[in-house]
Order: C-alpha cells, then sequence, then structure tokens
C-alpha cells in the first residue's frame, strides 16, 4: 500500500449518512433532503468575533480544512460584511463589541442571514451577565439570529450545517 492510498480513498472526500459522528450524520442527512436554491451552491460568510474565547474561531478555522472543505459545499469566507450573505457571530458580546456587531450587520445587504456559533452567542454561556457583557451577552439581543449552533464550541460540521441552514432560510427571504 503506498503511504498516499489513505488519502485517494473515496471516504476522504464523501459525507456519509452511516458515519460515526452524529454531526457528520445530520449534514448528510441535511444536504439529501434540501432543495436546490439560488443560496444552496454559494454561500458568503462574515464572521465576528464577539468577545469569545477563540474556541469557535478554532473550529470555523477547521471547516476549511482538507477533511471538511466547506468550500465543496459552497461555502466561503469573506473580508467584508459588504460582500456576505451570512454573519456568524461567536461569544457573549461584549459592550465594547456590540457597536461592531451592530455596524456589520447594517453593512451587509438583503437578503440576509445570522448565525449565532456557539453557548456564548447563543445563551451568554459562562459570561452571561458578567461586568464587561452586553445584557446576558445573546447577540439575538443586539441583532436578529436565524440559526443557532449549540456547543462548546461546535464541531466543524456542526458550524458547516448552521451556515447550509442560514442558507435555506436566504432563499425564502424576499429583498
Amino acid at each position: 500500500m503506498h503511504e498516499f492510498d489513505a488519502l485517494l480513498s473515496p471516504k476522504t472526500d464523501r459525507i456519509y449518512a452511516d458515519s460515526p459522528d452524529p454531526a457528520i450524520r445530520e449534514l448528510a442527512l441535511f444536504l439529501k433532503s434540501r432543495p436546490l436554491s439560488p443560496f444552496s451552491r454559494s454561500i458568503a460568510v462574515r464572521m465576528v468575533d464577539c468577545g469569545s474565547s477563540n474556541d469557535v474561531e478554532l473550529e470555523e478555522g477547521l471547516t476549511n480544512a482538507p477533511q471538511v472543505d466547506c468550500e465543496r459545499f459552497g461555502i466561503h469566507f469573506v473580508a467584508s460584511p459588504r460582500h456576505a450573505d451570512v454573519l456568524i457571530a461567536s461569544g457573549p458580546v461584549s459592550v465594547n463589541m456590540k457597536l461592531a456587531l451592530e455596524k456589520t450587520y447594517r453593512a451587509m445587504s438583503r437578503p440576509k442571514a445570522v448565525v449565532a456559533a456557539g453557548d456564548g452567542a447563543c445563551t451568554g454561556g459562562l459570561l452571561a451577565g458578567a461586568h464587561g457583557v452586553y445584557k446576558s451577552g445573546r447577540v439575538e439581543e443586539v441583532i436578529p439570529v436565524d440559526v443557532k449552533v449549540a456547543g462548546n464550541p461546535p464541531a466543524p460540521y456542526e458550524l458547516v450545517l448552521g451556515m447550509l441552514k442560514a442558507g435555506q432560510i436566504l432563499s425564502k427571504k424576499r429583498i
């Protein structure tokens, strides 16, 4: 067996519904059932760290790793909110990041969707109600949230699924 045979096997580039990983199984079932839409092949994503401990950002980086490869699902990360369809917010919203989150959301064109990624963004997490956190820290207290991806941190495949669900929501929104 050649040392690269494992890398070239079909299992490295496919999503299987019978995978032992529940996040991969859920993603496989979602991909099989989703209808085609303008946003099913290309989703531009902008990420904002609202005050997290960088755990979600590390997992978000892994969505671009060769094993997950979110680009094969049409997900692309962009540097400007003006180019983005989906905004991913991570961490509890700190007082100092509230304005930046609002400005990023307002800079996005319509239709747009927001994904709250991680327990901090969804519930405020351990820092809910802390001194430097805005209200309870939930993103939905600052901007409207379309999809919540819980976890501390959520796995890369869970983040991909959240972005794809946001793309499906975008296909139903009107400008």
